[in-house]
């Protein structure tokens, strides 16, 4: 299955002329060595070997971010495969189409050593063009971050095609008008955070001025949002569900947090996790009766008229 990636090349796209005339994309992290021989099939194992290196030659770094450094790393020069496509932004907001054509090769004498060869395609859109929700994924923190659920709208970009403003494609979704507006609760809360009562004990997690907790990596997929108290004592999972949430968050949000507690968590530091969505069940509220350290929330979509 092909998939879709948003790429920037260097802060605030430096070098994306470079990408274009070189037909290659890539990153840095500060990790000036030929990773050919040092990328295993498994996220997991290659952050097993890079964190520690990393937070080495980077003293006074979390694990937090040298985890989400590592996460990025893997991704593009292993995760990415051949034939997935990626949108690369200019320094004018204009994104371009490549289509991934190699393995991973190193480039010792340039920037964004770490490459991905492409072939761009012969068509340029503009971040206001797209819809609403493609445009907040697109501006997610991070070099890297996967937009394939916005497949169907990208593929009629490439093509030429307008996308619908209202797509339903998920069996889930009983009103794809409420899921409309429901769909940019992520966004929402993460810029509203300091409102609610979640923001009064917890930050969202923030590295060098910018919040690194959206969409943060882990080895069994993005947690939707990664919070720490404002002592510091504790790390906080928070898995976001459009509509009614079942049992099967409850196994999706501890193998988050059993990532989370193995593999970031410094020592003394607590997990938490909380899931929020528009209604719960029977079930969930049984699962949950017995996991004493995930809480539910639920959300409320509130549209209101005002005459000017």
């Amino acid at each position: 299955m092909t998939e879709y990636f948003r790429i920037m090349p260097g802060k605030k796209s430096l070098y994306a002329q470079e990408c274009i005339n070189g037909n290659f994309i890539g990153g840095d992290w500060d990790v000036h060595t030929d990773l050919t021989d040092e990328l295993p099939e498994t996220w997991k194992a290659f952050n097993k070997v890079f964190i520690p290196q990393y937070l080495e030659s980077h003293p006074g770094k979390s694990k937090i971010a040298a985890g989400l450094a590592g996460g990025m790393l893997h991704s593009i020069c292993k995760g990415v495969k051949i034939g997935d496509i990626v949108l690369m932004p200019d320094q004018q907001g204009t994104f371009h189409f490549g289509k991934v054509t190699s393995d991973y090769w190193y480039a010792p004498d340039g920037p964004l050593q770490h490459r991905r060869s492409l072939q761009w395609l012969p068509v340029t859109v503009h971040r206001h063009d797209f819809s609403e929700a493609l445009q907040n994924s697109l501006g997610s923190i991070g070099t890297l971050s996967n937009v394939t659920r916005h497949e169907i709208e990208i593929k009629a970009m490439i093509g030429g095609a307008t996308a619908p403003s209202i797509l339903a494609t998920n069996s889930d979704i009983e009103d794809p008008s409420t899921f409309a507006l429901e769909k940019h609760l992520e966004d929402f809360l993460v810029a509203n955070w300091e409102r609610t009562e979640l923001g009064k004990t917890f930050d969202i997690f923030t590295e060098d001025g910018e919040k690194v907790g959206q969409q943060y990596p882990s080895d069994t997929g993005p947690l939707d949002i990664l919070a720490v108290s404002k002592d510091g004592k504790e790390l906080l999972v928070i898995e976001l569900k459009r509509g009614r949430a079942n049992d099967r968050v409850v196994g999706q949000i501890q193998r988050y947090m059993g990532y989370i507690k193995d593999e970031i968590a410094e020592p003394g530091q607590s997990v938490r996790g909380i899931i929020i969505a528009l209604d719960d069940d029977q079930g969930i509220r049984r699962a949950l009766s017995v996991a004493t350290n995930i809480e539910f929330y639920r959300y409320k979509v509130d549209f209101q008229l005002h005459k000017a």
